[in-house]
C-alpha cells in the first residue's frame, strides 16, 4: 500500500507483458522491460509507435489490457482509490502542452502539485500553507523561474511554462518523472534549458526520468539508455553509443530517410 508519494523508497519499475489495445488497434504489444532507479531513459520512435501509451500506462492515466506493472514490491496495476492517487503523484507527468492553468499565476500553478495532500476546495481557494508556498518558491528558483512567481502562466514563453510544469511536478515528491515529448514545441535554446533541468533533477535527486523524445540529438546527449519502439513493440534497448544505422532502421523503418542526416550518420 502507498500512504503517500514520499513514502515510496527508490525501486525498479518492472513491466511484465504489459499491453494496451484501443478497439482493434494493439497500441502497445506485450512489453517486458525493467527501469532501474535513477536511470535517465529516453523513449524514441516514429509517431504512433506507442511512446505516449507507455508513459500513460505507467502513470495509470489509462488502464492496461493485459500484463502487470510493479514498482519494487508494489503492484501498480492493482492500485485503487487513494493508493492510486498517491502513485500518480509519485509518477509525475510532464506534457508537451504544459497543462498549466493560463489565468492563474505561476506560484499557484506550481502549488497545484500539492493536490495529493490538499482537498480540492482548499486548492480552489488557494488555501496553501506557508511551508508549501516556500517549497514552491524553492522549486521555481531551482528552475530559474522564481522571479515570475506572481505572473500569469499565459504571459510566459513556452520554455518558461515547461519549467514551471517541472517545478509543479517536483511539488508532488515524485520518485519518477514521466516526460511526454517535453521539448517538441520548443526552440533549440529552450529545449536545452528544459533538458538541462531534467538532467540536474536526475543527478541531484536520483529521480528516475522516462522521457519521450522526437529529437535524436537530445536523446543521445542526455539519456543514459534508449528504448526504441516501432508499431508498439520494443525493437531497441541500449546505450546511445549503440544506436547505429541498423538500430535506427529497425526503429524508424520507412521514416528513416526523413531524419536529419547527422542523426543517422
Amino acid at each position: 500500500m502507498i500512504s503517500n508519494s514520499a513514502s515510496l523508497p527508490p525501486a525498479a519499475l518492472s513491466y511484465e507483458a504489459l499491453s494496451k489495445r484501443f478497439g482493434q488497434t494493439l497500441a502497445l504489444k506485450p512489453l517486458t522491460l525493467k527501469v532501474e532507479p535513477g536511470e535517465f531513459m529516453g523513449v524514441i520512435g516514429p509517431s504512433g509507435a506507442g511512446k505516449s501509451t507507455l508513459l500513460r500506462l505507467t502513470n495509470r492515466l489509462i488502464e492496461p489490457t493485459s500484463g502487470r506493472l510493479s514498482y519494487g514490491e508494489v503492484d501498480v496495476t492493482g492500485l485503487r482509490g487513494d493508493a492510486l492517487r498517491h502513485w500518480r503523484a509519485a509518477a509525475a507527468m510532464i506534457f508537451q502542452q504544459f497543462n498549466l492553468v493560463p489565468r492563474l499565476d505561476v506560484l499557484t500553478n506550481v502549488l497545484i502539485g500539492t493536490l495529493e495532500r490538499n482537498s480540492g476546495v482548499a486548492t480552489l481557494f488557494k488555501q496553501f500553507g506557508k511551508e508549501e508556498r516556500a517549497r514552491a518558491i524553492l522549486a521555481l528558483d531551482r528552475l530559474g523561474m522564481a522571479q515570475a512567481a506572481l505572473q500569469r502562466a499565459d504571459s510566459l514563453s513556452g520554455g518558461q511554462q515547461q519549467r514551471v510544469a517541472i517545478a509543479r511536478a517536483l511539488l508532488q515528491d515524485p520518485r519518477l518523472i514521466l516526460a511526454d515529448e517535453p521539448i517538441a514545441s520548443l526552440d533549440p535554446h529552450n529545449s536545452r534549458a528544459v533538458m538541462d533541468a531534467l538532467k540536474e533533477i536526475n543527478e541531484a535527486d536520483g529521480i528516475t526520468i522516462m522521457c519521450n523524445l522526437h529529437t535524436l540529438e537530445m536523446a543521445r546527449l542526455y539519456c543514459h539508455r534508449l528504448v526504441g519502439l516501432n508499431a508498439g513493440a520494443v525493437v531497441f534497448d541500449g546505450s546511445p553509443s549503440e544506436l547505429d544505422r541498423a538500430a535506427l532502421a529497425a526503429i524508424y523503418g520507412d521514416e528513416l530517410s526523413a531524419l536529419e542526416p547527422s542523426a543517422v550518420a
